[in-house]
């Protein structure tokens, strides 16, 4: 009886710290932020928040000419995910913000309108 009781207390104890920790998630409004296009000065930027801290910001900033392509992955299963990618030359991919709600063809036709826009290729995963 004693063993259940401990196990009960664990599993109190840590739905507590994940509840916290996803309360803190929320209120700090970590992954939140925006992307810029600017076709007149050439540039690109992707601004996020991230967690408390001296590098709370992450900003990244590339040139418009540097995009190789948009790059789009579905990852099906249980918790079927999409995700939208710009590839810059010689960096690497930079993940784009997509509203989780969109359907798979919402996403395709923001992916060929951003593609249009940059002049660039898309690429499926």
């Amino acid at each position: 009886m004693a063993l259940g009781n401990k196990a009960s207390s664990f599993y109190r104890i840590t739905g507590l710290f994940i509840s916290s920790y996803l309360w803190c998630i929320i209120f700090w409004n970590v992954g939140s932020g925006y992307d810029r296009f600017d076709r007149k000065e050439g540039i690109v930027c992707i601004f996020r928040w991230g967690f408390l801290g001296k590098n709370r910001c992450i900003f990244l900033q590339f040139l418009m000419k540097d995009i190789q392509s948009i790059r789009i992955e579905f990852k099906e299963g249980i918790y079927a995910h999409h995700f939208l990618y710009m590839e810059i030359r010689g960096q690497g991919a930079a993940p784009l913000r997509i509203d989780e709600n969109l359907t798979p063809r919402e996403i395709e036709q923001k992916a060929v309108k951003l593609a249009y826009f940059l002049c660039v290729l898309i690429e499926i995963f």
